[in-house]
């Protein structure tokens, strides 16, 4: 196996950022962690990028000049070729309306600056990984999918589980990976009412962990 086809199978990173600085240090620890890396300057330059070549994950920042990261995730995800790549947005806007706008554009998750590799790496690889499970299910014809807009996912945990529509919500952000305080900025919670939800939520699902949420979640999703 040459060092090109082991870059690929360890997943390919788009990297969208408007600061050299930025760039330069995400892809070198991106580099170094076995990923192949593509990089773009600006929006537009993103999209152009993902019809040449599509990436398994998308690092964007927010603010950008000409189309900002929201409006390139929207772009992004209207386009079926691309719709399900997952998007971690880099921001320092930490703001409840900005998490919410980023989610709403359809991102899966954000980091804030200034950037700290460590947490990007791991947040990259998780996001991977949740990727690859999704993918396989659709391969074998057994679309997953965890959206809050998907009714019979709702109905299946509902039914299965007698999970109130709330407990379902923040079982779905934890099946993303979602810490309490995401999905409280999410769902116009509290942590702590995220917390007793969550609380709720593994009694009946007869689980004591979030791993073990959310692969219940996971499997329900496949099996409906």
């Amino acid at each position: 196996m040459n060092a090109l086809t082991q870059l690929a199978e360890r997943g390919t990173v788009l990297i969208v950022d408007d600061t050299p600085d930025n760039l330069a240090l995400l892809s070198d620890a991106l580099d170094a962690a076995g990923y192949m890396v593509l990089v773009a300057l600006d929006g537009q330059s993103a999209l152009n990028r993902i019809q040449r070549r599509r990436p398994d994950l998308i690092l964007l920042d927010a603010m950008m000049p000409g189309i900002n990261g929201f409006e390139t995730c929207r772009r992004i995800k209207e386009q079926p070729d691309s719709a399900d790549i997952p998007v971690v947005f880099m921001t320092a806007l930490t703001d409840s309306e900005h998490v919410v706008e980023g989610f709403a554009a359809g991102g899966s998750d954000y980091v804030t600056k200034p950037i700290h590799t460590d947490e990007v790496l791991a947040r990259v690889a998780a996001h991977l990984r949740t990727a690859r499970i999704l993918q396989s299910a659709r391969a074998a014809a057994q679309p997953v999918d965890l959206t809050l807009s998907n009714e019979p996912t709702y109905e299946a945990l509902s039914s299965r589980f007698q999970l109130t529509e709330r407990e379902v919500e923040v079982l779905r952000w934890v099946a993303c990976g979602k810490t309490n305080r995401d999905i409280g900025d999410i769902l116009g919670l509290s942590p702590r009412t995220v917390n007793k939800h969550l609380e709720h939520v593994y009694v009946k699902l007869g689980v004591e962990t979030r791993t073990a949420a959310a692969a219940v979640a996971i499997s329900a999703s496949v099996a409906r």
